[in-house]
């Protein structure tokens, strides 16, 4: 589709439905905050899926609309007059609106993001994967294996992109020392991005689905970054393991030995001790949340103060940041919030008699419509589309609050998101691997097909057994 038409969609479609009288719209109580929110949801969709503009350009302009349509201080002739306050619905607070880029999951990952800075300026990235490859030998598919785990690791608390673009420069030379016709150049460079892929679900702050998830994972329904973690790295280590057999089976190595050469040392001056210091000791604050108190937010703001007081991480490094993953992370909290405090979501869950159906037909279906938006869009994005319509069916819902309600379903949907790898469009690492040269799409697809439905049917198995035990 050109690229002037999806524009034209864009603005059109959500326009005709803001300017859409009231009265021509058939549902009973809706009001005109939840009218428009209709709108900004809408435009949404469509911007993240058509991608007109870039996905994180999408985030701000929810924001925008946000403020100047439905919020306590938007355009005059937005604001309710004295007569129809009743009817005209709840409006967001310009504060809390604005507040979405402060936000304690963007602190999150943003102590994330000064730690895989750091690392990758004192080379700790580097060289943890020589020190975590080397046991693994050199037989092609051991090497292989070193190489996914080294990846699951890193993505756990590093960007997906960050880890892979690393990881792929280790394994581009690699990929010279086999034949043109051995099937396991295609199973090294696929290896890659499915690890970064599969490691994200390890940890809340492994991809941004993750960070989209903490939304919705409060109060009762909280879970902490230890926690997390108790049943995230099983999962990951399940599906990891079954990725590479997978690989082996589909595209076997034919060479018989290679030489995994990672050159490199460990820094041994102040910083660099320093980073490996932080480094360690934020990660075991996040994992033992519970016995000091301090939430993972908080911890966060460690590695955030120790590397900008120390000029460790500088202002020239500030521009490396992926802005645009945090804008896009805050779009989708503003989203939410917007669809939570208008009441939109609670009228959309109820006109819809989700209550005739089974609670694991509704799973069922959830997790296939997310696995077919991500596969063709941002992962992110649809993290941001489908979970805040996701947390209030759980809160709503009884049949689904009897198999754990919210936590279920936000758990399920986010596994979800990070499971679609079937095309290069799916994940940047994804993209990354499929630029290399060395796998078609056909490749991709085959195997990353494969994983999704196995992955779904393991997250099944997963919320079972943490049903079973009381978790949810």
């Amino acid at each position: 589709m050109p690229w002037d038409i999806k524009k034209i969609i864009c603005i059109v479609v959500p326009l005709a439905i803001l300017l859409l009288p009231s009265r021509f719209i058939p549902i009973e109580g809706f009001s005109v905050v939840e009218h428009r929110m209709t709108a900004i949801f809408l435009m949404a969709c469509l911007c993240w899926i058509l991608e007109p503009i870039p996905v994180f350009a999408t985030s701000v302009l929810i924001v925008l609309f946000e403020l100047v349509l439905i919020s306590d201080n938007g355009f005059v002739l937005f604001m309710p007059s004295a007569e129809d306050t009743t009817s005209f619905g709840v409006m967001l607070k310009y504060q809390e609106v604005l507040g979405v880029f402060a936000s304690p999951i963007i602190m999150l990952f943003l102590g994330g993001f000064f730690l895989a800075m750091a690392g990758a300026k004192y080379r700790l990235d580097i060289n943890l994967a020589r020190v975590l490859t080397k046991p693994f030998g050199r037989r092609p598919q051991n090497i292989m294996l070193g190489l996914m785990i080294v990846t699951a690791l890193f993505s756990m608390f590093m960007s997906n992109t960050a880890t892979t673009a690393m990881m792929l420069a280790i394994v581009t030379p690699l990929l010279a020392l086999f034949p043109k016709n051995d099937k396991g150049r295609i199973a090294f460079a696929l290896a890659i991005p499915f690890a970064a892929n599969i490691g994200g679900m390890g940890t809340p702050i492994g991809t941004p689905p993750n960070a989209v998830a903490l939304k919705y994972l409060t109060e009762e329904s909280a879970i902490s970054f230890g926690t997390w973690m108790s049943f995230g790295v099983p999962y990951v280590a399940v599906m990891l393991t079954f990725t590479w057999l997978l690989l082996k089976w589909l595209y076997p190595v034919e060479t018989k030995e290679i030489d995994l050469n990672i050159q490199g040392r460990f820094l041994m001056n102040r910083k660099a001790l320093l980073v490996y210091f932080t480094f360690v000791m934020t990660i075991l604050l996040w994992i033992t949340d519970r016995l000091h108190g301090m939430n993972a937010y908080v911890v966060a703001m460690i590695p955030i103060a120790v590397f900008t007081t120390t000029g460790i991480i500088n202002a020239k490094d500030l521009n490396k940041i992926n802005w645009g993953v945090l804008w896009l992370v805050a779009g989708g909290i503003a989203l939410g919030t917007g669809l939570e405090k208008t009441g939109l979501t609670n009228h959309i869950i109820s006109s819809i008699p989700f209550s005739m159906f089974s609670p694991l037909l509704i799973i069922f279906l959830a997790t296939l419509l997310t696995l077919g938006m991500a596969t063709l869009m941002s992962n992110t994005a649809t993290a941001n589309l489908l979970l805040p319509l996701m947390a209030a069916l759980g809160a709503n819902l009884e049949s689904l609050q009897a198999l754990g309600g919210t936590r279920l379903i936000i758990l399920v949907i986010t596994f979800s998101c990070s499971l679609a790898m079937s095309l290069p469009v799916s994940t940047p690492p994804n993209a990354m691997a499929y630029a290399s040269g060395v796998i078609e799409t056909r490749h991709m697809a085959k195997a990353g097909l494969i994983i999704g439905v196995v992955g779904l049917i393991s997250v099944y198995l997963l919320m079972a057994i943490l049903h079973m035990i009381h978790f949810i």
